[in-house]
């Protein structure tokens, strides 16, 4: 058995789902009442809470098995973020160039799928690692590559170029696709109260991204 399983947490509960990335930063207090931050992770860490989206007992039924299944904490899981799920807006139509990730040198095959997301200050870059194979497209210099082309490694969530269609020396590489966030519960008991359900109190499901 791994510690993480290839599917995906029931999309009719991730919907209402709550949640986001979440950092850590220490900020230190100067004598001159200035501050001085200092952020301990590189990356954001996301968070989500599928109480919000348990409406009747079906939905509690399910959650139970899927819960049961994972055995709590012990196997991660797939997780479609309700707002953060495409290398676009979550309104607009996937396109081949929708994130630049790499440049070609003739040789190289295998390029990391990232999402990246700044303003004119500042930009961050989110490596994807649990894509929706399927939504998968590729472009070269903005030209569409043909899917038969390419493959996506189950695995890494990396795109692999098959023999013989090699991105050329100094080709921009880009991709748009979906994609999940590999995540796990976080708690090894599910409290579930029938009684307290029915009047409207519902159950905490914390969930917590991880490195698959």
């Amino acid at each position: 058995m791994t510690d993480f399983h290839d599917v995906r947490f029931p999309l009719r509960l991730a919907i209402a789902t709550s949640g986001g990335p979440a950092r850590r930063t220490d900020i230190v207090q100067l004598n001159n009442g200035r501050e001085q931050r200092n952020a301990r992770w590189a990356n954001a860490r996301r968070r989500y809470d599928a109480g919000t989206s348990v409406r009747t007992l079906d939905d509690l039924h399910t959650l139970l098995a899927f819960f049961e299944a994972r055995r709590g904490q012990l196997h991660g899981f797939r997780f479609c973020d309700p707002i953060d799920f495409k290398s676009c807006a979550p309104s607009m139509a996937i396109a081949a160039t929708d994130q630049q990730i790499g440049v070609g040198d003739g040789a190289r095959t295998r390029f990391s799928l990232v999402k990246r997301y700044g303003d004119a200050a500042a930009s961050v870059s989110r490596s994807i690692s649990k894509p929706v194979q399927a939504s998968v497209l590729l472009a070269v210099d903005g030209e569409v590559v043909p899917v038969d082309r390419y493959m996506v490694d189950a695995m890494t969530g990396d795109v692999v170029f098959s023999t013989g269609f090699e991105p050329a020396v100094g080709a921009a590489v880009s991709a748009g696709f979906e994609f999940d966030v590999p995540v796990r519960f976080d708690m090894d008991r599910l409290e579930i109260s029938l009684t307290a359900f029915k009047a409207g109190q519902i159950p905490s499901v914390p969930m917590v991204e991880i490195a698959p």
